[in-house]
């Protein structure tokens, strides 16, 4: 099975070139990778003790963070690949970061040239990344790998009759640090007792949000006296679910759209379907607007800052939903689609009384005509969200108390 796995990568990597021409992300994909190798070439990486963390996205990189920022205190240099453009093109020039790049094609070839160039002292794949080759090319070499903050179910391939590829792949890990109990007692009952639970270092990284100056003075222009609802990372599908309320807004109610997908089609269609008087944030602030479009990036999390409720998008359809826990800090009622299935953290908050499901226009206009009128009621699924939040703090500490004792650390073989 390796070798038809080797096949297939190495097929890949030769067709790479022709995915530049499906889209702009997939050019960015493709020509992105091109200066990896050079990149990495012009790095002397003998002269610092290196760790690698490797994150799919730019979820999975905030998930990293704060396991960067406290070993940083320790004279590390950190290296941080991406697979996607969504997380490289916004945190390549990232001041906690010594060098980004993008993660080159699992082929033998790659990842034995990667590995040996950065030869770092502990390797950190953030949630869902597993690759063979690069997981073999570690572990020859005797480097620690941990899997943090990561997520297993029964269903997975690793555990079923046919994936004892996949399975095999699982056994490179030094450490898997798994966000639940119910994850843990998988990878038991599969035979890996190298876990433990640690929680999810995103509850560390929005918490620390709180510290932060999330001042945005056009945000202040818009809002005024008004009661903001904030619409996150939303999809076209999304909009089906919400844009009847908008339009039928109640008084004194503001409304925050900040898409998920920033282009002008993707904005010129959204401004379309709106018949309240809107703004759009590139174009000048209008303050007597009923809603805003955010069109630009890096300005979310502080917007969230600003919400009496917020919808978090990625829930309707199948596209997978986007990080409620960073409008839940702020302590405010969470609205999400039906499909949570996959995201454990919302099902959890929903028990513990911070989030409403919506699955048509009917019921998000009466969950938010809810929220709206009872101020009570809003405060109180508001301070569920914040509570939430602030329970599940500390995985970061007990990675970190993990890790610095090496004698935990599994036999290679």
């Amino acid at each position: 099975m390796k070798f038809i796995y080797n096949i297939l990568n190495q097929l890949f990597q030769n067709l790479f070139p022709l995915l530049k021409f499906i889209s702009p992300k997939m050019k960015l994909f493709v020509e992105g990778r091109k200066d990896t190798f050079k990149l990495l070439s012009q790095i002397d990486f003998s002269t610092h003790q290196w760790l690698w963390f490797h994150c799919a996205s730019l979820g999975e990189y905030e998930q990293a963070v704060p396991l960067i920022e406290e070993l940083k205190k320790e004279n590390y240099r950190i290296l941080v690949s991406f697979f996607s453009p969504s997380g490289y093109e916004q945190k390549k020039n990232s001041a906690l970061i010594d060098y980004a790049i993008y993660l080159p094609i699992d082929t033998v070839k790659n990842a034995q040239y990667l590995v040996k160039k950065v030869q770092p002292k502990k390797a950190f794949f953030i949630k869902y990344e597993f690759w063979e080759n690069y997981f073999t090319a570690l572990n020859q070499l005797k480097i620690p790998l941990y899997m943090v903050s990561s997520t297993f179910r029964e269903n997975q391939i690793f555990f079923k009759w046919y994936g004892s590829f996949s399975k095999s792949t699982l056994k490179r890990v030094s450490h898997f640090f798994v966000q639940n109990e119910n994850s843990k007692q998988v990878l038991q009952a599969n035979g890996f007792s190298n876990c433990s639970i640690s929680g999810d270092t995103r509850y560390d990284r929005v918490n620390a949000q709180l510290q932060m100056d999330n001042t945005l003075s056009f945000i202040t222009e818009f809002k005024k006296n008004r009661l903001c609802v904030v619409l996150g990372s939303t999809w076209p599908d999304c909009e089906t679910v919400f844009i009847h309320t908008i339009n039928n807004s109640p008084k004194n109610t503001c409304f925050i759209i900040a898409p998920h997908e920033i282009n002008a089609e993707r904005i010129a269609s959204l401004t379309t379907k709106i018949t309240a008087k809107t703004s759009v944030l590139s174009k000048g602030i209008d303050p007597n607007a009923n809603v805003l479009i955010i069109d630009a990036i890096g300005y979310l999390t502080r917007v969230y800052s600003y919400a009496d409720i917020a919808y978090v998008g990625g829930a309707v359809g199948t596209t997978g939903l986007h990080n409620i826990l960073e409008p839940a800090v702020f302590g405010i009622p969470i609205l999400v689609g039906p499909n949570t299935k996959k995201f454990p953290e919302a099902t959890a908050l929903q028990k513990y009384g911070g989030l409403v499901v919506v699955n048509s226009p009917e019921i998000f206009k009466q969950a938010i005509n809810s929220l709206i009128l009872d101020s009570n009621y809003r405060t109180q699924v508001g301070v569920s969200s914040k509570k939430f939040v602030q329970n599940q703090i500390g995985a970061t500490k007990i990675i970190l108390n993990y890790i610095k004792n090496e004698k935990n650390i599994r036999a290679f073989g």
